[in-house]
């Protein structure tokens, strides 16, 4: 029993030491206004639409999207100096860069940045709350809207499309579901099969 105590605290104090970041957007008038990303090293992540937002849409990223992100992290200094650019630019919507591993935490604010490191990581940010949005959208339509199927499935096809979307393989079990079930139009379910084929092949 003590034992079991035991292995149960380190695996407590291992994950409250893992790396993990937090992204977020201010951004008055878009839609959605404020997005709330946070990510550990083991990829396993959570995004909201709202600061008070108690039920967070729970994620998982791959490894190799996993390291990506994290090596774009230290190649910032784990933001340990101001990434704001001092050109003067429209506003882009406030953003926030967080690193926590235990204790430590450093943060870092900006509305632009010409770090092409700072750049790409608010692009990750941003491909994975697309790819949550466009998931939620098909989920709703899939329960609530089945002749908005179609208009959902060509969206999320556009964004696989331009290489908006992260962790592909979330998409099939809903996918999958759509492309079997006799209720949605044929060309919907034919959408869902085809695309969930494609995905299929993504490595």
């Amino acid at each position: 029993m003590k034992w079991c105590l035991l292995l149960l605290g380190c695996m407590c104090l291992e994950a409250a030491e893992l790396p993990r970041l937090y992204y977020s957007k201010s951004f008055p008038g878009s839609v959605p206004a404020f997005v709330a990303i946070t990510l550990d090293k083991n990829g396993a992540g959570d995004y909201k639409e709202a600061q008070d937002d108690d039920r967070p849409v729970h994620f998982q990223l791959s490894e190799a999207e996993s390291v990506e992100i994290f090596g774009l992290v230290e190649k910032l200094g784990y933001f340990d100096h101001p990434l704001e650019s001092p050109l003067k630019v429209a506003f882009m919507g406030a953003k926030t860069f967080r690193f926590e591993k235990g204790a430590a935490r450093s943060e870092v604010k900006f509305n632009f940045s010409e770090d092409p490191a700072a750049r790409d990581l608010a692009d990750w940010f941003e491909r994975i709350a697309e790819s949550e949005q466009h998931l939620g959208y098909l989920e709703i339509a899939a329960k609530y809207d089945k002749l908005g199927v179609m208009k959902a499935l060509l969206l999320l096809e556009s964004a696989y499309d331009r290489k908006r979307l992260v962790n592909v393989q979330q998409y099939l079990p809903l996918l999958d579901r759509i492309a079997n079930n006799e209720s949605y139009m044929h060309q919907a379910r034919l959408r869902a099969g085809s695309l969930a084929e494609e995905m299929r092949a993504t490595k």
